[in-house]
């Protein structure tokens, strides 16, 4: 039989995109004991009582997973094997209904209907030879619900231990024709600062409460009434390793918790429709929680807006979910509504804080109003935004917001710079969407006119300006930086403060890490299930070389179990992949305190502190001449060039780089890999080293798609023993 271990305290929780971080978050003040994020969930480790508190109290989670194996799976009949070979009883008895979710295709599985069917299979023969008895398959509500997901030839059990989304609080029986997923809701109510403001006395006010989502998950926020309590059934309740008496305990203070909080005085939470059938729906959902005192709705249309006047209210949240014009009407409809809703917003809730959920900007921008914050969620597939608006500092724009064709006029020059960043971005977006990038290269002096690379770090712009040619006049250059300047808020419909400017000259040595500024602004961006670091205003670069994510994620994917070594390591984005990609210890070595102390707050970022992750100080050269432990990985990205006064002499990529691969692999395990990598131009890989070791070029794979044009932006190699 294979093990599955029954005593785990993994855990997996999935979250709709852009809640991770407010989801790990949540878990640790639930008591989880570490938690790492990653797309669309969190991983996070505690005790079975966590699991259900989770269950129970997550205000943002679709589910919460019980991984118990990893099975071989590279077809159909091997994963029937692996799949019978588990001792099912352990988990429950043949009299449970079950269904299968499956997930993911390899070459040989290539549908999930397929997958499920020989996983399904094989635990009811399981049941059959063990037992007598088969268990009955329920699609729709089964007493166990089993996740599988495959990735290449592995497929990743777990038991869904919530057993089924618990964004459905039981309150909600019928949802408008845009809904709102409760978690979602609960995700933008946290974004906007709710529990604080209601903890001040604030109100909550929706003026499109739809079927009053916003309004109760933000009541049960304020009266601390745990999301879960109204459900039926939860997944783990039908498990053999089911502990009832401590379920009931945690459930007992959670009821009790709620009595008190609903016993408490609430907030003022008010919301208005103009559709009377849409708020009578709204009433019914307000009734089936038991919430008639704390929320009231009304008929009321935006262009009608007030604050309420029986009671002083000086400040509060005004939040709503409007009609995209995705899925109720068209845009151009709804601009005037837009518009309407940010005048009563300045008209009424002056001093109060606002937010705006939109999957168009220009509707959001259609109010009239500054939003200070702008956060990307997920509402099922379509991308939206939650724009944040301080209404105390706040003023309207003159006239009816312009279509988006009545922009400001550009010349000639910014014209045909701002279609050709629309028409790369538009190149991109299907690779942006699908591969989840938040940070790619969009142009790279694609004309030589305008010799800039405009990088794109989530809701900011980081413009470097490449030297002019001494042909083209300082003059001359300024204006067409002038020209640039104006095309891209357009292009990329960004407000002007969030695009950063630097004049980037052809740099040599330490040159090129020279501080530019001193505002020690870190942003934390995502690369697959990374965050990491930046800094868009202080330095030439970043602290991210966007053009080695391919290499990163392939490090991350590869250092399961191996001791991996980051020879000038800069700010250690590479190691941060590593170690979560489960490697057994990470080492980096670098000369640069600066960026030493930079790879360190990315690896507390993560949560990754800790005596596994190792960071030196030193030259790498001298470092790997008296070098003990040996290594399953390394990366080798040296600097083309640099005399830095930490060296005894200079370094010069081409002319030393054999010298540094021989003594790299001198600490590489016979059966490991290096990665050599390098921006020289023009340079060639030494022959002596094709001899000595295996060397593959793999230049051409380590390209992501927003590089393909600049294919001489690094030279890669995978270097084996022979």
């Amino acid at each position: 039989m294979s093990l599955i271990n029954t005593d785990s305290n993994a855990w997996f929780a999935t979250c709709p995109k852009g809640v991770e971080a407010l989801l790990s978050d949540e878990l640790s003040r639930l008591g989880a004991e570490t938690t790492r994020e990653t797309v669309a969930g969190v991983h996070f480790t505690g005790p079975r009582a966590l699991a259900y508190r989770a269950c129970l109290w997550s205000r943002l989670a679709n589910r919460v997973l019980w991984p118990i194996a990893q099975l071989d799976a590279a077809d159909g009949d091997t994963l029937y094997r692996s799949m019978k070979d588990i001792d099912w009883g352990r988990l429950f008895d043949p009299k449970r209904t079950i269904t299968i979710d499956f997930s993911g295709e390899n070459r040989n599985i290539r549908n999930t209907q397929f997958g499920a069917q020989r996983s399904k299979d094989a635990i009811v023969d399981w049941f059959v030879d063990a037992t007598a008895q088969r268990p009955s398959v329920d699609r729709a509500n089964p007493d166990v619900r089993l996740n599988v997901r495959l990735v290449r030839d592995r497929a990743h059990l777990s038991v869904d231990f919530s057993g089924g989304s618990l964004h459905q609080r039981g309150y909600r029986l019928q949802a408008g024709i845009a809904p709102l997923k409760e978690n979602l809701a609960a995700a933008v109510l946290l974004r906007a600062d709710w529990p604080g403001i209601a903890a001040r006395g604030g109100a909550l006010i929706d003026p499109m409460c739809g079927s009053a989502t916003l309004l109760l998950e933000g009541a049960m926020m304020a009266a601390n009434i745990a999301p879960g309590l109204a459900r039926k059934r939860f997944g783990f309740e039908q498990l053999l390793i089911h502990d009832a008496a401590q379920w009931d305990a945690i459930r007992s203070d959670a009821r009790a918790r709620g009595e008190q909080g609903r016993a408490a005085q609430l907030p003022e939470i008010r919301g208005y429709d103009w559709d009377p059938a849409v708020i009578r729906r709204a009433q019914e959902n307000i009734a089936r929680i038991g919430l008639e005192k704390v929320v009231r709705v009304s008929c009321k249309p935006v262009s009608e807006l007030h604050k309420p006047d029986h009671r002083p209210l000086p400040f509060g949240l005004l939040i709503c979910n409007p009609p995209y014009g995705e899925r109720i009407g068209e845009k151009e409809s709804l601009m005037g509504l837009y518009r309407q809703l940010g005048e009563a917003m300045i008209r009424e809730f002056a001093g109060w804080q606002a937010g705006v959920l939109t999957s168009d900007l220009d509707l959001g921008r259609a109010t009239g109003l500054r939003s200070h914050k702008r956060y990307a969620l997920f509402n099922g597939k379509l991308a939206t935004s939650l724009l944040l608006f301080d209404l105390a500092d706040n003023e309207l724009r003159d006239g009816v917001p312009r279509a988006p064709e009545a922009a400001p006029v550009l010349s000639e020059g910014a014209t045909m710079f701002a279609n050709r960043i629309i028409k790369n971005r538009k190149r991109l977006a299907s690779w942006v969407k699908r591969e989840q990038v938040q940070c790619y290269r969009l142009y790279d002096a694609d004309m030589p006119e305008y010799s800039v690379a405009v990088d794109i770090y989530g809701e900011y712009v980081h413009v470097a300006e490449y030297q002019a040619p001494k042909s083209i006049s300082p003059e001359v250059a300024e204006q067409r930086l002038d020209e640039v300047r104006s095309a891209l808020p357009t292009a990329l419909a960004v407000a002007p403060d969030n695009i950063v400017y630097k004049q980037r000259s052809r740099q040599r040595g330490k040159a090129q890490y020279k501080r530019q500024d001193s505002r020690g602004e870190l942003l934390t961006v995502r690369e697959g299930s990374a965050k990491l670091l930046v800094n868009l205003h202080d330095y030439l670069d970043t602290g991210l070389f966007l053009d080695h994510r391919p290499l990163r994620l392939r490090i991350g994917q590869e250092a399961k179990g191996k001791d991996f070594l980051n020879l000038f390591c800069y700010t250690g984005a590479a190691t941060v992949h590593a170690a979560l990609g489960g490697a057994h210890s990470t080492t980096s070595v670098d000369l640069s305190n600066t960026y030493l102390n930079w790879l360190n707050k990315n690896l507390a970022v993560n949560q990754l502190e800790g005596g596994r992750h190792t960071v030196i100080r030193e030259d790498c050269q001298s470092w790997l001449e008296k070098a003990q432990d040996r290594f399953d990985l390394i990366l080798l990205d040296p600097p083309s060039f640099s005399n830095s006064k930490a060296m005894t002499d200079s370094f010069d990529v081409q002319r030393d780089h054999g010298d540094m691969v021989r003594s790299a692999m001198a600490v590489l395990r016979q059966k490991g890999q290096l990665y050599f990598s390098n921006n020289r131009r023009g340079f060639a890989l030494d022959a002596s080293l094709q001899q000595e070791f295996q060397c593959e070029d793999i230049t051409s794979k380590t390209l992501p798609p927003d590089f393909q044009r600049n294919r001489k932006i690094h030279c890669c190699w995978i270097i084996r023993h022979k």
